[in-house]
């Protein structure tokens, strides 16, 4: 059968696990980048299977789960939200990611940068935006021919993700202060952490979805300043929760004043 770019596909040796867009194709070989998931992937055309439904039932059910809650009451208390940052790799997953943000009435910027460029632009943005979190994410994998899971060059770009963690903590030193999520699919989640996230991916080395860090961003803009976030409630939002996205306990970036 013939692909063309933009169609949507399975592959046959990963049992139809995940679905694919065609993002390029060459010498017979396609590219595949993840309709959920922050991964690319490449393919021979004879293990490809063209994926026909409209509408996939689990992610409309977890889109539908991730959108249920944090909505704020209009009472007579004003709020005002931990304003977010959010660097990815991916323009395609940011501006997703951004629609998420709109739908929480949520102040969120974005910026797409290579993995590779988003050390040094890194103190520039939060010099100009001055965000309460900021998302650093993208696209990562993990090679095991080239090390095993504590070898930060066995990674695509953890190694950047690490950078601009150290940039940003330059900036501002306090986990309180300045909220970093980091990381994609299969990150180094320890050499994350120990760079200075709050908040990283993935402790079990498999792939996270697309809206998971935002989800995170989210929930953690949505929290009351004065009190420590339930961490496992959080994480648990996301779509394979601690084994995708793992962090350490702190507390909110929400204002909450009175009267209206």
């Amino acid at each position: 059968m013939e692909y063309k770019i933009g169609d949507m596909v399975t592959r046959e040796s990963y049992s139809h696990d995940i679905v694919f867009k065609i993002i390029d194709i060459v010498d017979n070989n396609y590219i595949l980048k993840g309709k959920y998931f922050r991964l690319y992937a490449d393919s021979p055309v004879e293990d490809l299977k063209l994926y026909k439904k409209d509408k996939d039932a689990e992610e409309e059910e977890f889109s539908k789960r991730v959108r249920e809650d944090n909505h704020l009451d209009r009472d007579e208390y004003f709020y005002l939200p931990g304003k977010i940052l959010h660097i990815d790799g991916d323009k395609e997953y940011l501006e997703r990611c951004l629609n998420y943000y709109k739908e929480f009435n949520l102040w969120a910027v974005g910026s797409c940068k290579k993995e590779t460029e988003i050390a040094e632009s890194m103190q520039e943005l939060l010099e100009e935006y001055k965000p309460n979190i900021v998302v650093i994410t993208g696209h990562d994998a993990y090679y095991k021919k080239k090390g095993g899971l504590h070898d930060l060059e066995a990674y695509k770009n953890s190694k950047c993700f690490v950078d601009a963690i150290t940039e940003a903590r330059k900036y501002e030193g306090s986990h309180e202060k300045l909220i970093i999520i980091a990381g994609a699919c299969q990150s180094d989640y320890d050499e994350l952490i120990k760079a200075g996230a709050n908040f990283a991916s993935s402790p079990k080395r498999i792939n996270i979805h697309a809206l998971d860090p935002a989800i995170i961003a989210k929930s953690i803009s949505l929290a009351e300043i004065t009190k420590d976030i339930d961490l496992k409630s959080i994480i648990e939002k996301t779509k394979y929760g601690k084994e995708g996205i793992g962090g350490i306990r702190t507390k909110g970036t929400m204002y909450v004043g009175y009267p209206r």
